[in-house]
């Protein structure tokens, strides 16, 4: 078993935080009406993707009817949708689509994590629910050890982004990067982040991002990875 497959079960193992540990299992209990044929997954959601990825996208928890249903990020839901079209559409993804963990999805030179591994109430972890998953964070990245691009998806992603380099003892004082759709880092440790919004229905919904604007996120990971040099 890899170190990444080891990270993975003991994700799914984790049982730190009461509150989300009572919702994400009472969601899979009582379940949406449209899939009260589904047997939900109702745990934390693991990682997802190349284990040699120099892609890492991160995103801010998995959602109650989507991964929190399949059992993979970003998967049966409307963000997830948005998501794998744009890998898809810049060669990240075999497929556009993502419906279930079994229907042959897989990614290439990208992996997909998330702050928060268990769908919140209202989607809003709290503090120390963050504070309790950054280890899972911390451990990813440690891992992908080939990871030269970030894409953040939301504000939150950003932020706990640069604290897990923090508490890993990367960057410089004084470095100081700000959210914004489309803005671009190239970080003293050798990565480059990109924020995006989070391709979330209310951000979608209201044209606060578009495709147009979600695609040229990764058209400039991908434009990253392109010119990357050559390291052992």
């Amino acid at each position: 078993m890899s170190v990444l497959s080891i990270l993975n079960t003991d994700i799914v193992a984790c049982t730190r935080c009461p509150r989300l540990v009572a919702y994400r299992e009472s969601v899979a209990r009582d379940k949406r009406r449209q899939f009260r044929d589904w047997s939900y997954w109702g745990k934390p959601v693991p990682g997802f993707g190349d284990s040699n990825a120099r892609l890492y996208v991160l995103g801010l928890a998995p959602a109650a009817h989507g991964g929190n249903r399949t059992g993979r990020v970003f998967t049966g839901d409307r963000s997830g949708d948005w998501l794998y079209e744009a890998l898809h559409r810049f060669g990240f993804a075999n497929q556009a689509t993502s419906i279930h963990a079994g229907d042959g999805l897989t990614l290439t030179d990208c992996y997909i994590g998330a702050t928060v591994r268990c769908a919140p109430p209202a989607n809003k972890p709290t503090p120390d629910e963050f504070t309790a998953c950054r280890p899972f964070v911390l451990r990813e990245l440690l891992l992908l050890k080939r990871m030269r691009v970030v894409v953040t998806l939301g504000k939150i992603a950003f932020d706990h982004y640069l604290k897990a380099s923090r508490e890993l003892g990367l960057g410089t004082p004084g470095l100081r990067p700000q959210f914004g759709h489309g803005v671009v880092y190239d970080l003293p440790w050798g990565v480059t982040l990109i924020g995006s919004y989070h391709p979330s229905q209310q951000n979608t919904f209201t044209g606060k991002l578009t495709r147009p604007m979600f695609h040229r996120i990764f058209l400039k990971a991908q434009q990253k990875l392109a010119v990357e040099p050559f390291r052992d």
